[in-house]
């Protein structure tokens, strides 16, 4: 049985992938789940200088999911080499470093630094952080998003992925401008827009007043989205948004992506990379389903 993927120059024993912003930077979680299941980890967003966040509360849990606005709290370039990529190099899994910026200037002079970093297999555009009060996302905009990924592409040979916004007219358009620049791959998808207020205080129950929901909830649009994109643009896809189960997993495979990313659920089991993989195994097993590579696309329309 084939479980490995290959993602553009970027190859993975496990097609999981621990999603950015809920796995830490790895080590935080070394003894709660098993890295030897997940194909890769991706951090926390890194940006050049450090960042304090969003003003609490950060987290709400609502209706089938969970709201955030952590707003990429993190303790910028320069720390992150040098205190926390030496633990990151510990770890018994590939990483990926997800890489935030508020200009062109600052994302190219976070990936030239990380590209000459070991330790680093590959790196994580965000270009859809919906919690930052911009008036517009990068990944909002195919000719900005090209520009970027080409610019990008020009500095670093590491494996270069770019995550982009589900809340867009035409996500096709997005992906294909992503696809031009020269991106090993596109991640898909980045959480969607939310509010809920509190009817007592009649405040929002987010500091921020709104943030990126994630959970359950919107499995079917996230899957929407890489049936869409997988469709139309020829690139290897890292799908998720609402996964919790084997079964979620395979539908998103199915659709199209090449690998699947866990979020939300972490929170809930750090080691939910472990019982989506045995649950991949069996249904592979049952399906008489040699190579994993067999089930990508395979919906039938």
């Amino acid at each position: 049985m084939n479980l490995k993927v290959k993602l553009g120059r970027l190859k993975l024993n496990a097609p999981i992938i621990a999603a950015s912003g809920t796995f830490g930077y790895g080590d935080e979680l070394k003894d709660l789940a098993n890295l030897k299941a997940l194909g890769a980890i991706t951090t926390k967003t890194i940006t050049l200088k450090p960042r304090a966040g969003n003003p609490p509360p950060r987290i709400y849990e609502s209706e089938c999911g969970v709201m955030n606005s952590v707003g990429l709290e993190n303790p910028g370039l320069k720390v992150f080499v040098e205190k926390k990529l030496p633990e990151i190099r510990k770890l018994n899994t590939k990483c990926i470093v997800s890489v935030g910026g508020f200009s062109n200037k600052e994302y190219a002079q976070v990936v030239r630094a990380l590209a000459k970093e070991k330790g680093v297999d590959g790196l994580e555009i965000n270009l859809s952080c919906p919690n930052l009060k911009l008036k517009k996302l990068i990944s909002q905009d195919a000719k900005a998003t090209y520009n970027l990924t080409k610019a990008l592409r020009k500095i670093t040979k590491k494996p270069l992925f770019i995550k982009i916004t589900p809340e867009v007219t035409d996500i096709v358009k997005i992906a294909k401008a992503v696809k031009r620049g020269g991106a090993d791959g596109i991640s898909l998808v980045n959480t969607f827009f939310s509010l809920r207020i509190n009817t007592e205080t009649k405040r929002p129950y987010l500091g921020n007043v709104y943030g990126g929901y994630s959970g359950r909830a919107i499995k079917p649009m996230s899957l929407y989205r890489v049936w869409k994109v997988a469709k139309e643009v020829k690139i290897p896809i890292i799908g998720g948004g609402g996964i919790e189960t084997a079964l979620d997993a395979i539908e998103f495979i199915l659709a199209g992506a090449s690998v699947v990313s866990l979020g939300t659920t972490n929170l809930v089991n750090p080691n939910s990379g472990e019982d989506v993989l045995l649950g991949i195994k069996k249904y592979m097993k049952k399906g008489k389903v040699s190579d994993i590579a067999k089930l990508r696309g395979g919906l039938v329309e």
